[in-house]
């Protein structure tokens, strides 16, 4: 496995070409370093899903950070696909009906 960015709370890692790798905690202590963490090594336009497999927890904020990084994804005119998402987080998405917004 290779860190490519570690913050308090969370960690990207890159250990299968294309695929970055989210682990650790999406919440509102570490949204905002993790989006942008997140928005900088997608810089390398190889990746092309975001694994949420390594995520422990996630609330609201976590989501919204998740949704912004779509959002910027698309205005890029990037395909990112989002695998492994933790279902408190998928339930979390369907209720505030933002799922869409990530599938």
């Amino acid at each position: 496995m290779t860190a490519i960015i570690t913050e308090p709370g969370f960690e990207l890692v890159t250990s299968t070409p294309g695929v970055l790798g989210v682990t650790g905690l999406l919440n509102f202590n570490t949204a905002t370093a993790a989006m942008q963490a997140i928005e900088s090594a997608l810089s390398d336009r190889s990746i092309a899903q975001l694994d949420l497999a390594g995520v422990k927890h996630a609330d609201s904020a976590g989501l919204s950070c998740l949704v912004a990084v779509m959002a910027e994804a698309a205005r890029q005119g990037r395909s990112l696909k989002v695998i492994h998402m933790p279902s408190g987080m998928q339930a979390l998405a369907k209720v505030s009906e933002v799922d869409r917004l990530i599938d």
